[in-house]
């Protein structure tokens, strides 16, 4: 039996899924390992959950990779996180004749401002040699914040305002959206948190608007496919009004 056999069948799926990657620190933790390799093992996950909705034909998927808050945390561990990063990366480009077949396009989504210039110009590499991949887009945001995405955007749309290239009058919720990081890409219609945590943490604060939500107590390094499938099946049964009856 083929792989695309043994696949779940759903009658509907997201077109967007967005994940809250939260719970490597617990789940080293509870184990007795430093912090570090609770990240090695939620970056395991993270390369087989971006496959697995890849193979489920779900167009895009954004992990919540790096916040702008995490800068807060130990030098320690951001380093540590920095180079799971490039080793990532590093990877996707040692097999980027096995990963033909999954055409995964990355891109990333963030301030690049504070990034090393080694990861920048990895990140710009992966971009560009996966750029003509059309099966699903993969987001990672990496030093990322909603609210400082749309300060942003808002800024950019204010010094065109200011030129002369647009006018007060043409600012709209479709203006707005042009203006971040997901430009062209639509919003999640799913957003899943596992850790045990109830809360959306500045991420896609715009676009997650009206996001169905799915959370779980499962630490991210043990989030599983099923429990992916778990979190699809709650989306096949909800009824998005999106303000109507």
């Amino acid at each position: 039996m083929s792989e695309a056999q043994t696949l779940p069948q759903f009658s509907v799926l997201p077109r967007h899924v967005g994940f809250i990657m939260d719970g490597n620190g617990r789940w080293a933790k509870k184990r007795g390992l430093p912090r570090s390799e609770g990240h090695k093992a939620g970056a395991k996950n993270f390369r087989k959950i971006g496959e697995y909705a890849a193979d489920l034909g779900i167009e895009y998927v954004t992990f919540y990779a790096f916040s702008t808050e995490n800068w807060k945390r130990p030098d320690e561990e951001v380093n540590a996180l920095m180079e799971l990063f490039s080793e990532y990366l590093n990877e996707v480009i040692d097999r980027i004749g096995e990963n033909e077949e999954k055409g995964i396009h990355l891109k990333f989504i963030g301030d690049k401002n504070g990034l090393s210039d080694e990861l920048l110009n990895l990140m710009d590499y992966t971009e560009k040699l996966t750029e003509d991949k059309k099966k699903v887009t993969l987001n990672i945001a990496i030093n990322y914040g909603g609210r400082h995405e749309i300060a942003c955007g808002v800024k950019e749309i204010a010094r065109k305002v200011s030129k002369g290239e647009l006018s007060p009058e043409d600012i709209d919720e479709n203006l707005i959206s042009d203006f971040l990081y997901t430009k062209g890409q639509p919003d999640p219609d799913l957003i899943i948190r596992p850790s045990g945590e109830y809360r959306l943490s500045n991420f896609l604060t715009w676009q997650g608007a009206y996001s169905e939500l799915w959370f779980s107590d499962i630490l991210w390094p043990d989030f599983s496919t099923d429990d992916f499938n778990e979190a699809l099946r709650a989306f096949e049964h909800r009824h998005r009004r999106f303000g109507g009856i």
